[in-house]
């Protein structure tokens, strides 16, 4: 085995780890990859003898990398939010057809999660993600973002409060997730309102992203949910199949035709009421994920 057989070696040991990383910080799967790519190139242009801890370099690498693709991102926008699209699921079916999606990809990072990080700065999300995520020190960070560490430590913690602020509190058992998103499917499906609302949460938000030529459409509270619901659920012929799924790591329904992909439901619940749902409702965002 010649030195860059070896190295790549090194590097796959990693890669898992490294497109954990790049998914927390981009929030989408092929900017992910593309940035754990790059770390691969910057690693075949160095001197790695030189390097003492390739985990740690590496994972400097992909974090000022990503740093550098949100950088990007936010400048092409006008707005902070303007263009916002729901962040790229990672969707994992119950027959085991989708093998190349890791399951340490979803771990405790639901989309409601990815969403809020969607709206932090570059720097406090580089800095929240490191940090509370992955456990890499205050120091390091504010090395990657040319600061202070204190500065670095206020901005994961400004970013944390905003997380806390903007997701569930105390999570549903997979269970009792479980539970919940099917008495809402089984309610929808019989155009039940009260039944419906029952298993929502009063303040319960929808988020719909049905393309790249619409805005993210968010609707807030039970009633409201439950009646785009039954509506929704009227326009679906019945020959449409609805498989559950894995999304992020919590219950999700596939909606598929003939085998194409319509549209995509992540659940989110606390206790035994639903307290987000997200709708992907762009088959040919769908396709690009794999799921047609």
């Amino acid at each position: 085995m010649d030195d860059s057989d070896f190295l790549a070696g090194q590097f796959e040991q990693h890669r898992t780890h490294l497109r954990a990383v790049s998914y927390r910080m981009l929030g989408s799967l092929s900017e992910a990859d593309d940035a754990v790519q790059e770390a691969w190139v910057r690693l075949s242009r160095s001197d790695a003898e030189e390097i003492e801890n390739l985990g740690g370099w590496l994972t400097t690498v992909v974090a000022r990398v990503c740093l550098n693709m949100l950088r990007a991102r936010r400048t092409r926008q006008e707005e902070p939010l303007d263009g916002l699209r729901l962040p790229d699921p990672v969707v994992e079916r119950l027959d085991g057809a989708h093998p190349e999606h890791e399951a340490l990809l979803a771990d405790s990072v639901g989309l409601a999660l990815l969403v809020v990080l969607e709206q932090l700065s570059p720097a406090e999300r580089l800095a929240f993600v490191l940090h509370d995520m992955f456990a890499v020190g205050f120091e390091e960070i504010a090395r990657m973002l040319g600061r202070s560490p204190e500065a670095a430590r206020q901005l994961a913690s400004r970013a944390r409060r905003r997380v806390q602020g903007a997701t569930p509190e105390g999570p549903a058992d997979r269970a009792r997730q479980r539970a919940a998103a099917e008495a809402f499917m089984a309610a929808a499906r019989e155009g039940d309102f009260e039944r419906l609302v029952a298993v929502l949460h009063p303040d319960v938000v929808l988020r719909a992203d049905t393309g790249p030529d619409h805005s993210l459409e968010v609707t807030v509270g039970a009633e409201k949910v439950a009646g785009q619901a039954i509506w929704f659920r009227g326009t679906v012929p019945e020959t449409d199949t609805m498989e559950t799924v894995l999304v992020n790591g919590a219950p999700g329904v596939l909606r598929t035709r003939d085998g194409y992909p319509l549209s995509l439901v992540a659940f989110a619940a606390a206790g035994d009421r639903i307290v987000g749902m997200d709708i992907i409702a762009d088959p040919e965002r769908l396709v690009a994920l794999g799921l047609g």
